[in-house]
């Protein structure tokens, strides 16, 4: 009896080991995430359960003291269950090949029969989900069944799930004694009572540890996709109030030149059309800095027309770094906020440099002023209440998390000095991950 419940015990440890192996592998995990598959793919997905489970079954037709490793008849329900009748029967086939070559001659209409069962339970499901909430507990089916129709009818086909499974194994046990050899089953001790109950709850029990496996794989790969879905929302969110807040300026602009300078208004409408081209059309969350000075150019255009003489921009750009990713609208905010509050107030106007160098790995990017500068009261909470600055660094937090840095330095009379670093990023190596490195 000791060496019966020790090949149990194993058997449950095999088929959590397994589940955590095939879990591990990407494509597997695709699989599992989704609901509707082509033929192709549940094919796929039959051949994966083949092969592992498959294995086991060889395994144990070569070494026939390693009975634990014998999962054929659980992994045909689970394909079953997780993708309907094709892959159900077809694992419970190709699972079954070892122990037909063998001259177990039942195992192939067992198994193939156990998959199309698993078919007909996933069908019973009035939702997918059911199959991943399965519990063995009675008790729990039994409160179920009391309550509003919905999680009765889940609560039925958990009961439903259980005697199915009961099902092939209560027929692999009479066939194995009906028709000894013809089928693979662990001999049980006859003098034992609980040797009757045992292999019953071992196999609802092989079945339901890898569905929590792999249900808590889908619901971390949910919780992946959900956050990146989140930043992807924070992002755009905070485009939106970057855009209305620069272009409600620029009309301004455009609207007094129309009535000064109808020819210098005309230019400011071009370059205008450029700026809207840009902001109206979908794009990315990072571009080429190649791009951000381009913008940059057309929105100075337009403001050096009011200004005149008195501003002044100076670049400092090193050609390596114009095809390298910056965040985009990155420097549009810090430029404007030098030209509203560090340059607006001053009757002389002013300069304002960028720098751009890459070192080390990373991106290092200047926009400077020796406009009237900032009050020391001001700067403190400039990171969490200055449109502009605030926007750009809550949007560096969501791509790079703590992998930046924004330094805002100013002195009233002077200036100001706005410093970011961050990882540099080439465009080859975001397009074959697919998306921004986020944090």
């Amino acid at each position: 009896m000791q060496q019966y419940l020790l090949t149990l015990l194993l058997k449950l440890g095999v088929v959590t080991a397994l589940a955590s192996f095939l879990v591990r592998s990407n494509p597997f995990k695709r699989m599992l995430m989704r609901e509707q598959r082509t033929f192709n793919q549940r094919l796929m997905l039959a051949l994966s359960f083949a092969a592992i489970f498959g294995l086991g079954s060889g395994i144990r037709v070569i070494l026939p003291s390693y009975q634990a490793v014998d999962l054929g008849l659980e992994a045909s329900l689970l394909a079953g269950l997780l993708a309907g009748y094709v892959t159900g029967l077809v694992s419970g086939v190709l699972i079954s090949l070892p122990g037909t070559v063998n001259g177990e001659l039942l195992t192939m209409p067992l198994l193939a029969a156990a998959g199309v069962l698993g078919g007909l339970l996933r069908d019973c499901a009035a939702d997918p989900e059911d199959i991943w909430r399965f519990s063995p507990l009675p008790g729990l089916q039994l409160r179920g069944l009391l309550r509003d129709p919905v999680r009765r009818r889940r609560a039925l086909f958990q009961v439903c799930l259980v005697l199915g499974i009961l099902f092939t194994e209560f027929f692999r046990d009479a066939a194995g004694r009906l028709f000894p050899g013809a089928i693979f089953s662990i001999p049980r001790p006859s003098d034992q009572p609980l040797s009757i109950v045992l292999p019953y709850l071992t196999g609802i029990f092989a079945v339901t540890l890898p569905l929590k496996i792999w249900n808590n794989a889908r619901n971390e790969t949910k919780l992946v996709e959900q956050e990146q879905l989140l930043m992807q929302a924070r992002l755009a969110a905070l485009s939106s109030q970057i855009n209305p807040h620069f272009l409600f300026n620029t009309l301004n602009s455009v609207s007094s030149l129309i009535r000064t300078n109808p020819d210098q208004a005309r230019a400011m409408v071009y370059r205008l059309s450029n700026i809207l081209r840009r902001l109206l059309r979908k794009h990315d969350n990072l571009s080429p800095l190649r791009d951000e000075l381009s913008f940059i150019d057309d929105y100075l255009a337009i403001e050096m027309v009011r200004f005149g003489d008195k501003l002044c921009f100076e670049k400092e750009v090193s050609p390596e770094t114009l095809d390298l990713l910056v965040p985009s609208m990155l420097l549009q905010p810090l430029v404007e906020n030098s030209i509203r509050h560090g340059l607006s107030g001053k009757l002389e106007g002013g300069v304002i440099r960028l720098r751009c160098k890459a070192e080390g790995g990373r991106i290092r990017l200047t926009v400077e002023d020796d406009g009237v500068g900032i009050p020391p009261s001001k700067l403190a909470t400039l990171l969490d209440q200055g449109i502009g600055i605030s926007n750009v660094n809550e949007r560096l937090k969501v791509l790079f998390g703590n992998d930046y840095r924004l330094h805002v330095d100013s002195k009233p009379g002077v200036g100001t000095r706005i410093e970011l670093e961050f990882p540099e990023l080439h465009a080859g190596a975001v397009s074959a991950a697919a998306a921004p490195p986020l944090t």
